[in-house]
């Protein structure tokens, strides 16, 4: 299976460019495990969902310390059919329609309750999309289930989900809902903003 995220990062400061470079060494521990290949647009990482979301937590936690607002947008995707196999994408992480759904929810909130925190806060908003026919509104609902006992719910929107609490906790959801809801050899993106130190009053 492929799976990777297509990651832009836009600090709003006037030293953009050194705030993004200074964060890039928060990759640093996810080298080995991660493909990465970046150009004018964005940077994809390629690799297994246990190394994908701590990497983009970490590169944006390290960009937002500095207390300045920052956006990570992100286009995460696994099983596109679109895509070759890749080795370094292999994960024991995906759990699809084989274990009910019941399980993986609660699977799903003992794994966020279980998350250290960064101490950075954020926000969220995401969108999760599992293709193709079936019960795939099932697996959203689901989702949707377990994304209100998360601990970082705060409202559905039209279209997305929004989600505030530390930074950890909030891709240790993101993760979750990636790797639990949809069919495990199937195709599922989640469309994903995540915002820190955002000046707009909440």
């Amino acid at each position: 299976m492929f799976s990777g995220a297509q990651i832009s990062l836009y600090p709003m400061a006037d030293d953009f460019v050194g705030v993004i470079l200074g964060a890039l060494g928060a990759l640093d521990p996810y080298r080995d495990r991660l493909r990465i290949e970046t150009d004018d647009i964005s940077t994809l990482l390629v690799g297994p969902p246990e190394v994908l979301f701590p990497a983009m937590r970490d590169l944006f936690v390290a960009a937002a310390r500095n207390g300045r607002h920052c956006v990570l947008s992100a286009a995460v995707s696994r099983g596109c059919p679109g895509e070759p196999d890749d080795p370094i994408c292999r994960s024991d992480e995906i759990a699809g329609p084989a274990i009910p759904l019941d399980e993986r929810k609660v699977a799903a909130i003992r794994a966020v309750q279980a998350t250290p925190s960064t101490g950075q806060p954020a926000t969220a908003q995401f969108s999760l999309y599992v293709m193709g026919a079936g019960d795939h509104m099932d697996e959203i609902y689901g989702c949707i289930d377990f994304l209100k006992q998360s601990g970082v719910f705060e409202r559905s929107k039209h279209f997305c989900t929004k989600l505030r609490g530390d930074a950890g906790a909030i891709f240790a959801t993101l993760a979750e809902a990636f790797c639990r809801f949809g069919p495990g050899a199937g195709h599922v993106t989640l469309d994903i903003t995540i915002s820190a130190n955002s000046p707009t009053a909440v």
